[in-house]
């Protein structure tokens, strides 16, 4: 399995004809947010390559409703419906780790994004974004190493944004919660090195989900369409750097490589207007 240990992710070995040796239980992942949109498509990526799913969500009915169609694929899909922004929520699924006894890949994907200045903004609503955003990757990812390193392999994806290099007046608190993702991942990268975990902080631009139509006005009105990307794509890179031992920040798509690297080196005033060209209403 030394390829496993080098990857981060379980693979199946080939049994030899004739061989009555029992085959190794297929790999296990944990996906939050994975009722839709980019959670949906890491799971169903992730049940074609060979795993089993816990699926984590607050909708009941469209969990039920993939892991039946994972299990069309041969996948054990077991759904988890709660609310990650609650204690109570939390610890059903850091219990369910627990119970599971292995835990093969952490997908840190549930999240969602609000327009507004922080003035405007509802409070409840911002505090919900640091509890999901913060607080439950960071008890979810605690449970899964207690598992991951003890098996001394697994990996771990925390879905951030390349909205994590910017800073947007409208979007405070949503920049700073993925920036705290991508640097909470880069400094976990290192510590999980010797025990051969991989941490990655995918960081894609827009992209075809619910996820904007969820929010208080289209971005596509403003985001030119050479901008947006598809969530298969997004996933497909993320995984397959993954897979290669590529860096820990992984940026899905040429331009947004571009994007960000700019927003690095750019004057803060331009970004500021940049910015501000995408996310200021009318």
């Amino acid at each position: 399995m030394e390829n496993s240990r080098k990857t981060g992710l379980m693979q199946h070995q080939p049994v030899a004809s004739g061989d009555i040796r029992p085959m190794p239980p297929r790999p296990l992942a944990l996906v939050t947010g994975a009722s839709s949109g980019i959670g949906a498509v890491f799971a169903r990526r992730l049940a074609a390559r060979g795993y089993d799913l816990l699926l984590v969500a607050r909708d009941a009915e469209r969990l039920a409703s993939l892991a039946a169609e994972l299990a069309a694929m041969g996948a054990r899909a077991t759904p988890v419906a709660v609310d990650l922004g609650t204690d109570a929520g939390l610890a059903v699924v850091e219990e369910a780790i627990h119970a599971a006894g292995r835990l093969d890949l952490l997908v840190n994907n549930a999240g969602f994004g609000t327009t507004g200045t922080l003035k405007d903004a509802p409070v409840v609503r911002q505090h919900e974004m640091l509890l999901l955003h913060v607080v439950a990757v960071n008890r979810l990812t605690h449970a899964a190493l207690q598992l991951m390193a003890t098996q001394r392999r697994g990996a771990i994806i925390t879905v951030s944004s390349v909205a994590s290099f910017a800073n947007s007046s409208g979007n405070v608190n949503y920049c700073a919660t993925k920036a705290y993702q991508r640097s909470f991942s880069e400094g976990l990268a290192i510590e999980c090195a010797p025990f051969g975990i991989r941490v990655q902080a995918l960081c894609p631009g827009f992209t075809r989900t619910e996820f904007h139509a969820r929010m208080a006005f289209d971005q596509r009105e403003r985001a030119p369409e050479w901008l947006w990307m598809d969530a298969d794509a997004v996933v497909e890179t993320s995984l397959r750097q993954l897979e290669a031992n590529g860096p820990v920040v992984c940026v899905p798509g040429a331009r947004y490589k571009v994007i960000v690297f700019l927003a690095r080196y750019l004057p803060v005033w331009v970004k500021r207007v940049l910015t501000q060209r995408v996310y200021k209403r009318d």
